[in-house]
């Protein structure tokens, strides 16, 4: 019988996917395009997602520049293929992502200082502000990482 072990029923219980961390480094929008779709992807099928961003990914997102394909160097052809085949921008994966209830969105204390840019902190769709002693403690044993 399945699921019977020696006169007791054990129940089976699946075990809960485990959560994507994705690093964003770069800003480039083809890179921060690429990590934010690997988080939506996670969310939509049910796992948690934790993206982390540093140096100039950070910079993007204080500066608000999650809506123009800006790709460098310009790529017209590219950008307009984002346009009639209607690619979400970086802010539409992100709200997937924070909507979802299942992703977050972590910025670098450190990048945010060596950028200079403390006041920007309250500033831009970051859920929190983590060094990397708090990083290495909540990722220890994700298998899913993606550096970007």
């Amino acid at each position: 019988m399945d699921g019977w072990e020696g006169g007791r029923y054990e129940g089976r219980v699946s075990t809960p996917a485990p959560k994507v961390v994705v690093f964003l480094h770069s800003g480039d929008y083809d890179r921060v395009h690429q990590g934010l779709s690997i988080a939506a992807a996670a969310v939509a099928s049910g796992r948690k997602a934790e993206v982390y961003l540093f140096w100039w990914a950070l910079e993007r997102f204080l500066e608000d520049r999650l809506d123009d394909p800006d790709f460098d160097p310009p790529r017209e052809d590219v950008a307009d293929r984002f346009e009639t085949r209607r690619i979400p921008t970086l802010r539409q994966l992100l709200e997937h992502v924070r909507e979802s209830g299942l992703g977050t969105v972590q910025g670098c204390t450190g990048s945010l200082g060596a950028l200079g840019a403390e006041h920007l902190a309250g500033k831009g769709p970051i859920d929190g502000w983590v060094g990397w002693s708090a990083i290495l403690q909540r990722t220890a044993g994700v298998v899913d990482r993606f550096y970007l």
